[in-house]
């Protein structure tokens, strides 16, 4: 673990996750109190680094930005779902970690500004995260040159997609990317127990109560809902980064071990003692800038092989 690394802990445990600490009843209410605190985090981010174009476009109906680097390949995409369990998140607030991964991978990406929850519970999201999907091909985009990528609720979301598209025999990306994926909302993971204490920004005790104003009613063991519990035969190459602290590294753990029993090609990065969603901590951590250099280069690897 970077020095950088130990000091944004200590900053996000005594802040971020002390204040977590503090909220009693999980209703929908502090939902969209949070979310309106991010939204005000999100527009006190600096604009994007000179070169990087940003531009609103409407995604088969579904309002998105698309983010495309200085010498980005413009026909190469990444479908990046965004995090925010479910009820928070924009793509305004990702807008830097979009450049950034446009910039690695060579290619341009489309962030989703998909309904939240609670007032648009499951499946409101997966809908319009296929629909995205549906009109990056109808730009013509070859599903080779496509990649689906997503961190935390956003990388739960990009592999339930996965599966509705597998299912209903449409092409598949050329591979997928998660950073810190939630892939299990019925809360079964073991590092939800053990890593509560050292897990230095999510608390634990939340998720449930977060989780079910996003699946509402129905089984939270439904594959489209947690992507764990799916069938995951014939899914393209994965990527999963995760960290040896978070409570969720069981998420991520447990869907590689039956991916890889599947057959499906997948590799697993455990970064030592980072905070959730590493790559969003690119600007202070080396190991964030590291992590998304990996993901550009993995990402420009199956794009070069989809051309083959």
């Amino acid at each position: 673990m970077s020095w950088q690394g130990t000091l944004l802990n200590n900053f996000l445990r005594a802040t971020v996750k002390r204040r977590l600490a503090l909220i009693e009843t999980v209703n929908p209410s502090i939902a969209f109190s949070a979310r309106a605190r991010l939204e005000i985090i999100a527009r006190c981010i600096p604009p994007a680094a000179f070169g990087v174009a940003i531009e609103h476009i409407d995604m088969n109906g579904v309002c998105a930005e698309r983010v495309l680097a200085t010498g980005a390949r413009p026909n190469r995409a990444i479908l990046y779902v965004h995090g925010g369990a479910y009820i928070m998140g924009s793509p305004r607030l990702y807008r830097a970690l979009a450049a950034r991964l446009s910039a690695a991978a060579h290619a341009a990406v489309f962030v989703p500004a998909y309904r939240l929850a609670p007032e648009h519970p499951w499946p409101a999201a997966l809908e319009d995260v296929c629909h995205c999907w549906h009109g990056l091909l109808a730009q013509g985009y070859a599903s080779q040159q496509l990649i689906i990528a997503g961190d935390s609720a956003g990388g739960g979301l990009a592999l339930a997609a996965l599966l509705e598209l597998r299912d209903k025999n449409g092409p598949l990306p050329a591979a997928v990317i998660t950073f810190s994926p939630w892939t299990d909302l019925a809360g079964e993971g073991e590092s939800l127990r053990r890593n509560a204490e050292a897990d230095p920004l999510l608390l634990a005790s939340l998720l449930s109560p977060v989780a079910q104003l996003y699946y509402a009613n129905t089984d939270p063991q439904v594959p489209r809902v947690s992507p764990l519990y799916g069938n995951l035969d014939g899914l393209p190459p994965l990527l999963i980064h995760a960290g040896n602290t978070e409570i969720l590294l069981s998420d991520a753990e447990r869907f590689v071990i039956k991916a890889q029993a599947a057959g499906v090609n997948t590799t697993l990065k455990i970064w030592d003692h980072t905070p959730h969603v590493v790559p969003l901590f690119a600007p202070l951590l080396p190991e964030a800038k590291q992590c998304i250099q990996e993901s550009g280069a993995y990402a420009r690897a199956h794009f070069q092989a989809g051309i083959a």
